[in-house]
């Protein structure tokens, strides 16, 4: 008896049977954002737009209101 498929073999099957666009398997992978002032990486709280350590600031752009995020310092 085989075993049965994951949940994850189960939509990489159905991603292959849909005849949208060539579908194309790849690793996950993630970015790292290092302070350019002091080499520190980006931490967890104060990390969207100032450097926790150094205070750099990442973002120099006027933040407007959104769904999500609103015109003041979103990074708190």
């Amino acid at each position: 008896m085989e075993k049965p498929l994951s949940i994850v073999e189960r939509m990489e099957q159905l991603a292959l049977q849909q005849k949208r666009e060539k579908f194309t398997k790849k690793e996950a992978g993630v970015t790292i954002i290092i302070c350019p002032n002091c080499g520190s990486g980006r931490a967890k709280e104060d990390g969207l737009t100032r450097c926790a350590y150094c205070g750099f600031e990442f973002l120099t752009q006027k933040l407007s209101n959104g769904i999500h995020l609103k015109d003041h310092d979103n990074s708190k």
